[in-house]
């Protein structure tokens, strides 16, 4: 005996006793006897998909770092100057670190000082606690966004004399 891989069609024949054709689009003419404009629907402009802001890539990074997600060397390439030590003494001491939810970004807000720099916050919510990051991205000579500034509510990271 051959086993079956499906069950067995128990619907009664069609009156054709052959299978149904496919549905036809409806139509989007008039027929040529009205001699009336055809019924074409309104089509829209095609835009470019968006492309997503510096600001929420840099958000989700720094907070799948901060949060112990991602390590912190990850984030290398995408920092400049002080902002990957402030990002190392951070993560260091977890602060968006949770037992129960997983900390999500709520909000991101951003001004831009001058082309070529924004100044960024994002709200940072875990359960019933929010949380408030700041951060600094500015853009490279070869046309990258870097984060060159970090900083959470909390201690901040001593700085060297020379600062």
């Amino acid at each position: 005996m051959r086993p079956r891989t499906r069950p067995t069609d128990t619907r009664p024949p069609s009156p054709s006793a052959t299978p149904t054709a496919p549905r036809r689009a409806p139509r989007t003419t008039a027929p040529a006897s009205r001699g009336s404009a055809p019924l074409v629907p309104a089509q829209r402009p095609r835009r470019p998909a968006p492309h997503p802001l510096p600001t929420d890539l840099f958000a989700d990074l720094l907070l799948a770092v901060l949060s112990g997600h991602r390590p912190v060397h990850s984030m290398l390439r995408h920092t400049r100057g002080r902002a990957y030590d402030e990002l190392a003494w951070l993560a260091e001491r977890g602060p968006l670190r949770t037992r129960g939810a997983r900390p999500v970004v709520r909000d991101i807000g951003y001004f831009e000082p001058r082309p070529g720099a924004i100044e960024a916050f994002a709200r940072i919510g875990a359960g019933d606690r929010l949380r408030a990051m700041a951060f600094r991205l500015e853009l490279g000579q070869d046309l990258r966004w870097r984060c060159t500034a970090v900083e959470l509510g909390g201690p901040r990271p001593p700085r060297a004399e020379c600062d």
